[in-house]
């Protein structure tokens, strides 16, 4: 599995990659391969939205299930990738660059040292 070093993980299997004050956010390479192939992305959140840490952004459905997909850190949306809509196998094909979720403006930068570097999220004790 594909974890970049430059990003921060949820033990949920999202990730953000943080520039300056923007969060883009997406689900990791582990989330894609364990639901298989992805059929359905809906983001349930909108742009100018206020959301808080562990809210649900986003259903991702596969042929095996379902998941929800939940904000690493608090922030307001400020762009949503409308192209998963059309095209959700990018989220199989790209999980950390073209199947971003949506980008947000970060409201509590301090939420971020909550997050997981790429080594402790490799090393999750998984139960599958």
């Amino acid at each position: 599995m594909e974890t970049p070093t430059n990003l921060q993980y949820t033990s949920n299997d999202e990730w953000i990659l943080v520039e300056d004050d923007l969060g883009t956010i997406g689900i990791t390479d582990y989330a894609q391969d364990q639901l298989s192939d992805i059929v359905f992305v809906e983001i349930v959140a909108f742009e100018g939205d206020e959301l808080g840490q562990g809210e649900t952004v986003a259903i991702v459905e596969s042929v095996k299930a379902a998941a929800d997909i939940y904000m690493p850190v608090s922030g307001t949306v400020v762009e949503i990738n409308e192209e998963l809509a059309d095209q959700p196998e990018v989220v199989n094909e790209d999980p950390y660059g073209a199947a971003w979720l949506l980008k947000i403006e970060l409201s509590d930068p301090g939420e971020l040292d909550d997050l997981l570097d790429a080594e402790a999220y490799q090393n999750l004790e998984r139960d599958h």
